[in-house]
């Protein structure tokens, strides 16, 4: 293990997380809002660690291997989540404890959008912005961006890369340079993100709350700037708006670029993963929206495909994002969108969740094990999109549902065991763990009165879901740090 390639890694990392801090006091001078101390400080103590950590090891140059990788992905996120959390201890508003401070960022930065802060509407422009920001970084991952630039630092990238990008299929690449597909992920990103922001500019909100919302959309974090979320706008046009771009975020970003290269929609419809994940949301949709008709909760029918469209498309993308309390629907609604939410956006795209993939790949091995009970002699391989799959990739996917499952449970029963009720709990993990945000019961609304204990469990689960379960837990495993 190259502890020494490791620390120059995360040194760097965190000078430029540093930075990260300098916008949101720009923000802090441009409204004179009294809090550019907090973001001064912070930026000056991360640099400082940054640079302390760097500076004794900055002449190595080792290559790092396949585990290195994962140790430098899962402490450079939590090391985020602790610096990322600094500028909301320090702010006189909100006042924050640490435990509160830590799950705010972590939430942000692993784009979950659960938040422990009420009274969004009067909070200082320069933490509401920061939130945004935090959301916006996160989505496509810091280590993504990282990949880009350590190359020219003369650090190499695939390692991270293979560590940090999600979903089974995750080591096919964009381009022949692992540099080059983390630049044109992140120009697809900054192209949705500026298309976003402008339709929502266009369509009536003001240019911070346009630039703040399209930070989380794209991210499909649910983060906002106001308590009401969407909601506040009370305008069918944004919320169209973000259903769209909402859509867009939770599809595999590498069809994005083929798409776009070829000037063509044929690499969406000719995914089968992407084509499952307009179905799932389309049945989904329709299932809601009868049920919300028929049940009368809205006042006519445009109303309740305009609330009902729109919850589907947040929860099962995990964005987070709320017009209307969902948990206050009748009958199964709510509990069905929690559970859409296990499935989440596409491998590849910025959507939480177990990846629509896995569940199609789940399906397929379930069904091809019934057929078997028929024909015992078969020979019946798993496709995806025509071509059989390797039983590697079924025994993968598996195993990651198996310990997602095992995860699942074992925090759910220390959040029982901490106080909580079982709705609580179990909406609690589930939205977090599948980056989601709003879940059931105390947490509908936010996560300011659940204990510490419980902030600090799903602060993991978010990780974990972050991370995608395999790169947190292996490193909890001793055959990893044997040498």
């Amino acid at each position: 293990m190259q502890h020494a390639a490791i620390q120059r890694i995360l040194g760097l990392l965190l000078m430029i997380f540093s930075l990260t801090q300098l916008p949101p006091m720009l923000v802090s001078l441009f409204y004179e809002d009294g809090n550019l101390m907090p973001f001064a400080s912070a930026f000056l103590f991360t640099l400082l660690i940054g640079a302390l950590l760097w500076f004794p090891v900055r002449r190595i140059r080792k290559e790092m291997r396949l585990r290195d990788g994962f140790i430098v992905v899962a402490m450079f996120w939590l090391v985020l989540g602790l610096s990322g959390s600094l500028p909301l201890m320090l702010s006189e508003s909100p006042r924050l404890s640490v435990t509160d401070a830590v799950f705010e960022a972590m939430s942000g930065l692993t784009t979950t959008g659960a938040t422990v802060i009420t009274g969004l509407d009067e909070l200082p422009r320069s933490i509401l912005y920061y939130r945004q920001q935090l959301q916006w970084l996160g989505g496509m991952g810091i280590i993504v961006l990282a990949v880009a630039v350590l190359p020219m630092l003369g650090i190499g990238g695939m390692q991270l890369y293979r560590a940090e990008t999600p979903g089974p299929m995750k080591d096919n690449k964009l381009t022949p340079r692992i540099t080059e597909t983390a630049k044109a992920l992140w120009y697809i990103y900054l192209g949705l993100t500026a298309a976003c922001a402008l339709a929502y500019w266009a369509a009536g909100m003001s240019l911070f709350d346009a630039i703040g919302h399209s930070f989380s959309t794209v991210a499909i974090g649910g983060f906002s700037t106001h308590d009401l979320s969407m909601g506040h706008f009370n305008s069918p046009l944004i919320e169209y708006i973000a259903v769209v771009f909402m859509l867009l975020a939770g599809i595999n970003f590498a069809l994005h670029f083929l798409a776009w290269r070829s000037m063509s929609l044929a690499p969406y419809f000719n995914d089968e993963e992407c084509r499952t994940y307009f179905k799932i949301l389309l049945l989904t949709a329709l299932v809601t929206i009868v049920y919300l008709y028929f049940m009368h909760t809205f006042g006519d029918f445009s109303e309740a495909f305009q609330r009902g469209l729109f919850q589907v498309v947040s929860i099962g993308t995990t964005t987070g994002f709320t017009t209307a309390e969902y948990h206050t629907w009748p009958g199964f609604l709510p509990v069905l969108l929690l559970l859409v939410s296990f499935i989440g956006g596409c491998a590849g795209s910025t959507g939480g969740g177990m990846k629509v993939i896995r569940a199609l790949l789940l399906f397929k091995q379930g069904y091809r094990e019934v057929v078997r009970l028929i024909h015992p002699s078969a020979m019946l391989p798993v496709k995806l999109g025509g071509k059989p799959l390797g039983e590697r990739v079924i025994e993968s996917v598996w195993g990651f549902f198996s310990l997602y499952v095992a995860s699942f449970g074992i925090m759910a029963l220390i959040l029982t065991a901490s106080g909580l009720d079982y709705v609580t709990a179990f909406s609690a993990v589930a939205a977090c763990i599948n980056n989601l945000g709003p879940g059931l019961g105390e947490v509908a609304a936010h996560y300011g009165d659940i204990n510490d204990l419980a902030k600090w469990v799903l602060c993991f689960a978010m990780l974990l879901g972050r991370l995608e379960i395999f790169t947190m837990l292996v490193l909890l495993t001793p055959a990893f740090w044997r040498n």
